[in-house]
């Protein structure tokens, strides 16, 4: 089967044309008429607008519906420090996925650049082409500071989407597995295998949704992290414990959640069955999880099993979270993707999950009871409903929290807009 997705995948990247995104026109060009507006001389008179009052690039360019997809390879997939140019496939995608889902165009930006003074001088200095700026695949600490500063200096939205996306979509589950097993997140006690930037930026979200901080136990390569260490950045010592615990196993004990975003493998059944009644197991490395799902389902029947993988239920896909905050966000131009906006989409696609599941919904997926419960804790990624949902979410949490520079008036004329931005995808 591997040599066949092997062939498959790069069959489907050389043809018909290398790639998965092209430029297309939006305007008439086939007269002489049409280039003098579409360039000189009649290109000048925008020009000068926009000179005049910045905002109106969002009136007169592609700027209020463009993202860039910007990474230095560093930590693709599963792949690691790859390189830029490596990178570039899963750039592509990532801006194939804004198109189809959400509408939205997006350039893939490669940069050959690991330090991260210099990431943000350069990112920063491409403010002026894109309406929003989609961090990924950056290695941690330096995606830490490279996301910080741009966001401190830029006025668009900046997200680094393999902490944030992630954070969004596991917290969504989390937050609908722990009502479905009859607990509560203030009372949960949490142990997180991983301290990287996806680990880092999970743990602060389900802290902000209501885990309690001295319930929460982290776990890197080298054990429990521990006040005592001397080896962990601040954002590892953001979450040191004084605990008398040093491994895994031991940390497991009596837990009620395992959130892996570690390595294959790490967690056993032997430890599965030291955790507390009806436990919560996210085991989300990929390709590989952190125990095998039909392994985990075998060792204890009350569980609640979610992995990164599309070929089990309850897959954490970063896809039904970031096309919509970016729209969301996009749409009342905001200046920046704040904590509001995160929890609002949080708690949108955590909804969502609970309400019936449409027949066409059904029909893409026939093998799987898509009700709210146990083996159905987030909406699929095909669910069309996740754009009106999650997207009109993000945009109030923006005009809320005062970032929003052109707030909406009208919300039915939105969801007529999102319709028409949608139905012109599928006609392309």
């Amino acid at each position: 089967m591997q040599n066949n997705l092997e062939a498959d995948a790069l069959k489907y990247h050389q043809y018909p044309q290398p790639g998965k995104t092209t430029v297309l026109p939006t305007k008439p060009y086939t007269t002489q008429q049409d280039l003098s507006l579409a360039y000189s001389p009649g290109v000048a008179y925008p020009c000068l607008e926009i000179e005049k009052n910045p905002s109106d690039a969002y009136r007169y360019t592609n700027r209020g519906n463009l993202v860039g997809v910007v990474s230095n390879g560093t930590a693709v997939l599963g792949l690691g420090n790859i390189g830029a140019l490596a990178g570039k496939p899963v750039m592509e995608g990532k801006a194939l996925l804004f198109k189809i889902f959400a509408g939205i165009d997006a350039f893939d930006i490669e940069i050959n650049e690991e330090d991260p003074d210099k990431m943000v001088e350069i990112v920063k200095a491409l403010e002026p082409t894109f309406g929003g700026i989609n961090l990924e695949d950056i290695k941690a600490p330096q995606s830490f500071k490279i996301e910080t500063r741009l966001k401190e200096e830029c006025e668009i939205p900046i997200m680094h989407d393999d902490q944030h996306g992630t954070a969004i979509i596991s917290g969504a589950g989390l937050i609908n597995a722990v009502e479905i097993q009859g607990k509560k997140l203030e009372d949960i006690k949490l142990v997180v295998n991983g301290a990287g930037a996806a680990a880092i930026s999970c743990t602060r979200l389900y802290i902000r949704l209501g885990v309690r901080r001295e319930n929460v136990v982290m776990c890197d390569s080298k054990g429990v992290i521990r006040a005592d260490r001397t080896d962990i950045n601040e954002q590892k010592r953001e979450f040191a414990t004084t605990r008398d615990i040093h491994t895994l196993e031991e940390a497991i004990v009596g837990a009620d959640v395992f959130v892996g975003l570690s390595v294959a493998d790490v967690l056993t059944p032997a430890m599965m069955l030291t955790m507390a009644d009806r436990p919560i197991i996210f085991a989300l490395a990929n390709p590989n999880p952190e125990i095998n799902y039909e392994l985990a389902m075998s060792t204890r029947d009350d569980i609640i099993m979610a992995t990164g993988r599309s070929d089990y239920p309850n897959q954490v896909n970063n896809v039904l979270g970031f096309p919509y905050i970016f729209r969301g966000a996009l749409d009342v131009q905001s200046t920046a993707i704040n904590e509001e906006m995160k929890i609002a989409a949080t708690y949108a696609i955590a909804k969502l999950a609970k309400e019936v599941v449409p027949e066409e919904v059904k029909n893409i997926y026939p093998k799987e009871n898509l009700v709210f419960g146990r083996g159905y804790i987030l909406p699929k990624a095909f669910d069309p409903r996740m754009l009106y949902t999650v997207a009109p979410a993000v945009a109030k949490a923006a005009m809320d929290s005062g970032v929003a520079r052109s707030p909406i008036t009208d919300w039915e004329k939105y969801r007529e807009f999102l319709a028409a931005v949608m139905s012109r995808v599928k006609q392309a």
